[in-house]
């Protein structure tokens, strides 16, 4: 078998593909290819999504020269655990070493109690879609360090395979809100979105992923004229460009009136769910201005408004308003009629809430962070 035939046109890359970054269609063609019947590629589904395989050679259904031609082709896991941290809130952060010697961090948040305290089953993955970030968001440590590199469909898939299997949890709901900006990675993300979501592959219901974008315009219309019912949150953070250009850089490509046209367009092409997300952050954009301008674009679009205040990040100076304060902003929103939550962050002691993922790289002496480039 040869790794070409998955891109004819390629040369034959320097590390082999991941059958994890491979959809059905991708493996049915494959075993076409070299006249092997298409029930091969559902007994390798199979064995990767239901019985959870950990190498090629556990699937014994599969002759042994197949599984060799396999084992010379691809290759199987694409991530490796390096440490995993746990918060007082049940939080887990999991820090994980990609082939090239990289890392991202993924974040396994359980859902908050019910009202009478009974046990949530609700359990989230935020998922990392870059290594660093280029977009450079003012609150967000994840790109203080810019851009290494984009997460190839396998890596976003690993995460969450990983994630599972080092729980021991089935994972049942996914934001894409961890490192990097998912729609600059558009391609890889949506062949990803077909693996997560596909019956025969993860199988995880569409209406529990949720992509977080920083307002790249052009790529939201692009995810709108997907089919599939993924919701939407976007990182506003200032409802007016003179604020939002203090916190978000990418308001300079995309102005809000360009966003918000892009996000009519979503609206218009779907009835799938759209929030407005919104940091708190001291002085900057929090006067009660800014909550009734943000009621009103909500409305505009039938948009929630989630509330988030400021999670510290170390060699950032932004401030956190006082919770009278974030409650007061709030309710400003909410009384006009917008649903609108206030995010009660988790995982802040271990560096896992919004906002604190970041680039990490190795030395001599082991992992630690990014230099920040101020």
């Amino acid at each position: 078998m040869s790794s070409e035939s998955i891109s004819p046109k390629s040369p034959i890359p320097s590390i082999l593909p991941s059958l994890l970054g491979l959809t059905k269609d991708d493996i049915v063609e494959i075993f076409k290819q070299h006249d092997e019947p298409a029930y091969r590629a559902a007994q390798v589904l199979e064995w990767i999504y239901k019985h959870r395989a950990n190498s090629i050679e556990e699937m014994t259904n599969l002759s042994e020269s197949l599984r060799e031609k396999l084992n010379q082709q691809f290759r199987f896991k694409t991530l490796s655990s390096v440490t995993v941290q746990g918060s007082e809130d049940t939080t887990r952060k999991y820090l994980f070493k990609l082939h090239d010697g990289r890392y991202v961090e993924t974040v396994l948040i359980p859902a908050s109690k019910g009202l009478y305290g009974d046990k949530a089953d609700r359990l989230t993955a935020c998922v990392s879609s870059q290594v660093g970030c280029a977009y450079g968001c003012k609150f967000c440590a994840s790109g203080l360090a810019g851009l290494t590199r984009n997460l190839t469909a396998d890596e976003i898939v690993g995460q969450l395979m990983m994630v599972e299997e080092l729980s021991g949890k089935k994972i049942n709901n996914i934001v894409f809100m961890g490192m990097g900006e998912p729609l600059a990675n558009i391609k890889n993300l949506e062949k990803a979105l077909d693996i997560i979501t596909g019956h025969w592959g993860m199988n995880i219901g569409a209406r529990h992923i949720t992509i977080s974008t920083s307002g790249l315009a052009p790529m939201i219309k692009k995810l709108a004229d997907r089919p599939q019912q993924i919701r939407l949150a976007i990182s506003l953070h200032g409802a007016t460009d003179d604020v939002r250009d203090q916190i978000m850089p990418v308001n300079s490509k995309w102005n809000i009136d360009e966003l918000f046209q892009a996000l009519h367009y979503y609206k218009e092409r779907s009835n799938k769910r759209l929030t407005l997300e919104y940091i708190l952050i001291k002085g900057v954009n929090d006067s009660l201005e800014q909550a009734k301008i943000l009621a009103k674009r909500a409305k505009s679009v039938k948009a929630l408004v989630n509330v988030i205040p400021y999670n510290t990040v170390e060699g950032l100076d932004w401030i956190r308003p006082d919770d009278e304060h974030c409650y007061k902003f709030r309710n400003t929103v909410r009384d006009t009629g917008v649903v609108t939550t206030m995010r009660i962050e988790k995982g802040h002691d271990i560096d896992a809430a919004c906002g604190q993922l970041r680039l990490k790289q190795e030395t001599s002496e082991g992992i630690i962070k990014a230099p920040i480039k101020v």
